[in-house]
């Protein structure tokens, strides 16, 4: 079994109550939101353990956005954490009228640099596949914080997309 079966995106703590209808709970699988997506990809790709599957709910997916509103999003949370912390918490709520306040924990610098800059590897996605790994990826149509539609155009060649509507980054209504 792998360290953790689920990850929490950034800013947020216990948030997987959040996903419960769609996360699959066994020792073999591994679920993770946003920012969390890449750290339990990175962790499956290189574990030598059994995993199953891997869910995906709403991945940190910012490839298709330029180094100006990467270095935007940067400066805007140096200027000030509280103000962009809060702004993010209604923008990942979006639709819904979820307060995602209690999930809240302050997130880093450096994380944000991290989720803003990773790229999804399309050969990395292959090799979890070719291990046999099941990736299941979960998009909200209105999401706020990823381009959804460019995400599910590149995850649908490794995964299983469910691209559900009216929800947004919480996958919630």
């Amino acid at each position: 079994m792998i360290s953790k079966n689920y990850y929490s995106g950034f800013c947020l703590k216990n948030e997987s109550e959040l996903f419960s209808e769609f996360i699959t709970k066994n020792d073999f699988s591994v679920s993770a939101f946003s920012y969390g997506a890449i750290k339990a990809f990175e962790e499956v790709l290189n574990s030598k353990l059994r995993v199953d599957k891997l869910q995906l709910f709403s991945p940190a997916f910012f490839q298709t956005k330029d180094k100006k509103f990467k270095r935007m999003q940067l400066m805007f949370y140096k200027k000030d954490e509280n103000a962009y912390c809060n702004n993010f918490l209604e923008n990942i709520s979006y639709p819904s009228n979820i307060d995602c306040s209690k999930y809240f924990t302050q997130g880093i610098y450096s994380e944000l640099e991290e989720l803003l800059t990773y790229e999804w590897d399309e050969e990395k996605l292959q090799t979890l596949v070719n291990k046999g790994v099941e990736i299941e990826v979960f998009l909200g149509e209105e999401d706020k914080i990823i381009e959804a539609q460019k995400a599910k155009d590149f995850f649908r060649n490794y995964a299983t997309v469910y691209y559900i509507k009216d929800v947004g980054h919480i996958l919630n209504r």
